[in-house]
């Protein structure tokens, strides 16, 4: 029987070594059931390694782990019949159709026959797939194949589900159409773990947020406490090419100030803890130094910042800021 009064995930002091390479380095986190948990790092930090770990597909060299009050290592099978799991790559067969690929992960789950084409007939409609259930998968689409797996990955009514990069190269609106299956499901009580690159995604789903970077837990809040954490405003401020170096070093004149440089924006982010006070400061030092930049504001940080800020990296750039996908907040209210 599950504890309902526990966290659904806890993970204490795990760590998972690949030869020389460290993975995982005494990570720990936990949180409750009810919520999407965003675990946000660069390529290579270490997040699809923890899903793996956490959903019975590795084993951790050292500590432990529990989904929804499962010892994963001490019983794998038990745990697996609690969890979900959409990798980065749509794990679907080309030459069945969407509802035999459905099904066919209903019966592995041990359903009826009857139960399986049920369910899958209920999730193929709520991901938009209804149209398409019995055309084979080679003629999907790449946003199509990930709804898809999305569903075969909730056709076992998982407790917790694992998400890894669900969004990574699919189209507008089937990125959309995903956000609004998570927060559906959320809102059913399905708990989400999900790993994003794309912080527009993070900030719209996610309750807490944890970065992780080289193998380690390096912060952890709500989108807004983390981004509290850079003391409200920033300055963001380009420069011709030539004037970079110097730019960075006028601006940081003491280490507080601590300027950052985003590749993707080409542009340079440094906090305004004063607000404007700060913005005329800057303007200051910059004029003192003879600098005069292509474009200067003040404005409140955002998760890139964030990012920025704790891993000296922006997001990869395989995951920019997506100006083809609308905006929304699907805040999950509870």
């Amino acid at each position: 029987m599950t504890d309902e009064s526990g966290p659904i995930v806890r993970v204490e002091g795990v760590s998972k070594s690949f030869g020389d390479v460290v993975a995982l380095d005494s990570v720990s986190l936990e949180f409750e059931r009810g919520i999407v948990y965003g675990l946000l790092g660069p390529n290579g930090a270490g997040k699809t390694t923890l899903i793996r770990v956490l959903t019975t597909l590795l084993r951790p060299d050292s500590g432990r782990v529990e989904v929804a009050g499962v010892d994963v290592v001490a019983d794998p099978t038990t745990a697996r019949t609690r969890i979900g799991l959409a990798g980065q790559f749509a794990a679907v067969d080309d030459y069945l159709t969407g509802r035999e690929n459905v099904e066919m992960v209903g019966r592995l789950y041990n359903l009826s026959k009857a139960e399986a084409r049920s369910r899958t007939t209920d999730l193929l409609e709520r991901i938009n797939l209804s149209d398409a259930a019995d055309r084979t998968v080679r003629t999907y689409s790449g946003g199509m194949r990930r709804r898809l797996d999305l569903a075969a990955s909730l056709i076992g009514r998982p407790e917790v589900l694992f998400l890894d990069e669900p969004t990574t190269g699919v189209d507008p609106r089937s990125r959309i159409d995903v956000w609004q299956l998570i927060e559906d499901l959320v809102r059913d009580g399905t708990t989400v773990l999900l790993t994003t690159q794309y912080l527009d995604e993070a900030d719209s789903l996610a309750d807490r947020l944890g970065v992780i970077d080289h193998g380690r837990l390096i912060s952890e809040g709500t989108p807004d406490e983390l981004k509290d954490q850079l003391g409200g405003s920033v300055i963001r401020l380009s420069v011709s090419d030539g004037w970079r170096t110097a730019t960075m070093e006028a601006l940081g004149a003491t280490e507080a100030d601590s300027p950052q440089f985003d590749e993707l924006q080409g542009r340079i982010t440094i906090p305004a803890p004063l607000g404007v006070r700060s913005l005329q400061e800057a303007v200051r030092r910059l004029d003192a130094a003879n600098i005069v930049p292509n474009d200067i504001a003040l404005d409140k940080p955002t998760l890139d910042d964030v990012f920025l800020a704790l891993t000296g990296r922006a997001p990869a750039a395989d995951a920019p800021a997506d100006a083809a996908t609308p905006r929304r907040r699907l805040r999950i209210r509870r």
